[in-house]
């Protein structure tokens, strides 16, 4: 049996408030529940599932993943369908203090990525284009850098 879909993903960050503040505060993640569970505080939040992202709190004292070792490399979230979309989520997440690190034209995708407060990199992204369904050997690993004309 296969697979059907990614289910939610959950991120480990030092200090539950502050990294609640980002991804309530500057990305707009509804809060779905929060949970004291097994000693560890989580908030879940729901995009339309029961949840789709968790973060479960370690610790201010909480070692960093090491960026050079196996692991996450970024989770990416579907803000639009348009650039124009795309834009309006740089100007709210600088808005609210946060810097992109880059923008990226992948060919079927429009992307801007940042870190959250503890160092995982998050990818917001618009498809701009269907076309890798008929050829996504060549069109998935596009790398350029994105002008969004702002």
């Amino acid at each position: 049996m296969p697979i059907q879909s990614i289910g939610h993903a959950v991120l480990k960050v030092s200090n539950m408030e502050r990294a609640e503040a980002f991804y309530c505060g500057v990305l707009g993640f509804p809060v779905a529940t929060r949970w004291d569970g097994l000693g560890r505080d989580m908030t879940f939040f729901s995009l339309g599932n029961h949840h789709d992202l968790a973060i479960v709190a370690m610790g201010d004292d909480a070692p960093r993943a090491d960026p050079d070792g196996c692991g996450l490399a970024h989770v990416a979230f579907k803000v639009g369908e348009t650039d124009a979309e795309l834009i309006e989520m740089k100007a709210q997440v600088e808005g609210r203090g946060w810097k992109i690190d880059r923008a990226i034209d992948h060919g079927v995708t429009h992307s801007l990525y940042l870190h959250d407060p503890d160092g995982n990199q998050l990818e917001l992204y618009v498809d701009i284009s269907p076309a890798w369904k008929a050829n996504p050997r060549e069109l998935v690993d596009t790398y350029e850098k994105l002008e969004l004309g702002v």
